[in-house]
């Protein structure tokens, strides 16, 4: 055991974390020192609760594992709850002596020396939530046999501070499950159905005492049958994210090592009205309280009616992929990809106030389906909604996620003073029945009638605007009208949509008023998640810096009327070249 290259950073980026099969980083917040709080803080030391090593072979080197060691500050204070000080942290290694050899290699640690069975690490600044502290590379030690077991225990040490120990467990050989990789059928229709006749294999050196499938499927997915022996749940739709399905099934028996499995009965996996963009992911752990608790994550889940899924001793030759304890094996994910729609419909407003009033006014989109639209990958914004301010009028309170461009759609670096134009992105997620809403308060600085002002939502990228899922782009745009000739009185009574009657004078029918959302198509509010209303909200979990550019401004039926009266509107025609990331 030696001792690792010395750091040369006071921190590093934080480890990562396995949530049923899902990656989710979670990273170090702020660049500056972070101010010590005024109480005494306490750190919890974390990690795999026992880690299986790969048997000492009879030739060659042995096989490593990693074990990473966490560290949670649980301050929800991203500015002022971190501490700013140096911090130890000791590992009793005295307990797997005869077992596992223990190394410090890689950046994923510390300033670490290892005496003996005792190893020190030495760093500074814990940032609020969880991060990496150490990464502990193992193997089984020369002599140990399968079975052979030990246990490390973690402290921590520092001024001003205390730490919570933590005890992980180390035993050599053990089950090592692997979940073979189906071949799905990935170009979809809606309502399309298909066999998942999971299977897997214990290719580890003992038998499983039961196993636990875990079964998550994106909001386009569906698995409709409801074992007994399984639990379901869904994502609250009131919470940023995908709309995850999760089942977990315990499924009861001696799984032996070297044995392959399969389902008794192949589960089915259909692609509802909802499908576009979809995942599944299908995993296999052995049982145990620690591992359901853990696969749980808190959620709320509730036992299926049906029969009793079992899983059966597979054919010859239907061998799940290669021999290792490596628990990475233990999950494939299939993305899906249906031939669905998605109509995402702009709604304006139609409001009024005398000059040096201010005003608010809602707009924004919604999304009335068949499809739930989700970037889960790329993670990249859906759509993004365009405004171009009313003339007569200055924007005096936006959302946090809109920013504000030039006339023509560019670069603004001037974000506190009001602006001709605004750009709001998505996040990454947009379900079916929801969208996004976006209230802002605009000052009336000169009474105009029918002054308008043009909103969009298209594509994050103007080069090609148009949402490839829309198959009506017609009801992509609405106005905000300021001070129309029906004398609006600032209630919601709704702006027009794209188009006319000719230049009749008259709003486009129907208006294109924020929708009720007990009227969604799909049967679910269309209230959205993400923020306040300071912020804007809007369904799923994010979104990012807003993309600029220009559409050409479309005068309204009331806008010619008053343009006809001598009346003067703005308008904005100009396409940038290129996307403001």
């Amino acid at each position: 055991m030696t001792r690792s290259t010395p750091r040369t950073v006071l921190h590093r980026a934080a480890g990562s974390l396995a949530a049923a099969g899902l990656l989710a980083a979670a990273s170090l917040a702020g660049a500056a020192a972070p101010a010590q709080a005024a109480d005494t803080p306490v750190f919890t030391l974390g990690g795999p609760a026992e880690t299986a090593l790969h048997p000492y072979p009879e030739s060659g080197k042995p096989k490593s594992s990693t074990v990473g060691i966490t560290l949670n500050n649980p301050s929800e204070d991203e500015e002022n709850g971190g501490f700013g000080g140096d911090y130890t942290l000791t590992f009793d290694l005295s307990g797997v002596a005869g077992v596992a050899d223990v190394k410090f290699e890689g950046e994923g640690n510390p300033d670490c020396k290892v005496t003996g069975t005792k190893a020190v690490c030495e760093d500074w600044g814990i940032w609020p939530g969880l991060q990496g502290a150490a990464d502990l590379v193992v193997t089984a030690a020369k002599g140990s046999e399968n079975g052979d077991t030990g246990t490390i225990k973690v402290t921590g040490q520092a001024d001003g501070a205390t730490f919570t120990p933590f005890t992980t467990r180390l035993t050599v050989g053990g089950p090592d499950l692997v979940m073979e990789q189906l071949p799905f059928k990935t170009e979809l229709t809606p309502g399309e159905k298909q066999q998942a006749p999971i299977t897997f294999a214990n290719r580890g050196t003992r038998d499983a005492d039961g196993v636990l499938l875990t079964l998550r499927y994106s909001r386009g997915l569906d698995i409709p049958q409801r074992y007994s022996n399984c639990e379901y749940t869904v994502d609250d739709p009131d919470l940023p994210g995908f709309g995850w399905s999760t089942a977990l099934c315990s499924v009861e028996g001696a799984f032996e090592a070297g044995a392959t499995y399969t389902l008794a009965t192949p589960l089915t996996l259909e692609a509802t009205e909802r499908a576009y963009y979809d995942t599944f992911l299908y995993g296999i752990h052995e049982s145990s309280a620690a591992q359901r608790t853990a696969l749980r994550a808190g959620a709320p889940f509730e036992r299926g009616t049906g029969g009793v899924l079992k899983a059966v001793p597979a054919k010859k030759g239907a061998a799940a992929r290669s021999t290792d304890l490596d628990p990475h094996d233990n999950q494939q994910e299939a993305d899906f990809r249906t031939e669905n729609t998605a109509d995402f419909v702009a709604y304006g407003d139609d409001v009024a106030g005398p000059e040096g009033s201010t005003v608010k006014a809602d707009i924004g989109f919604r999304n009335e389906g068949p499809a739930w639209i989700g970037h889960i990958r790329s993670g990249e914004d859906v759509a993004t909604v365009d405004f171009t301010v009313p003339q007569g009028a200055s924007v005096t309170s936006k959302p946090e996620r809109c920013r504000a461009v030039t006339a023509d759609g560019k670069y603004r670096e001037d974000q506190t003073s009001p602006a001709p134009r605004y750009v709001c992105n998505t996040s990454m997620t947009v379900r079916d029945g929801a969208g996004l809403d976006l209230p802002f308060e605009l000052r009336v600085d000169k009474a105009m009638v029918g002054a308008s002002g043009e909103v969009t939502v298209r594509n994050t990228w103007l080069q090609n605007p148009k949402l490839p899922f829309d198959p009506k782009p017609a009801n992509n745009t609405a106005y905000l009208i300021l001070n129309g000739e029906g004398g609006g009185d600032g209630s919601d009574s709704g702006g027009a949509t794209e188009g006319g009657d000719g230049g009749s004078g008259e709003p486009s029918t129907p208006p294109s008023s924020a929708p009720d959302p007990e009227e969604s198509p799909s049967g679910t509010s269309a209230s959205t998640t993400s923020g306040g209303s300071s912020s804007g909200t809007a369904t799923g979990s994010g979104g990012g810096l807003a993309s600029t550019g220009s559409v050409a401004l479309i005068a309204s039926g009331t806008a010619a009327a008053a343009l006809a009266a001598g009346l003067v509107l703005f308008t904005a025609a100009r396409r940038r070249a290129a996307r403001h990331g």
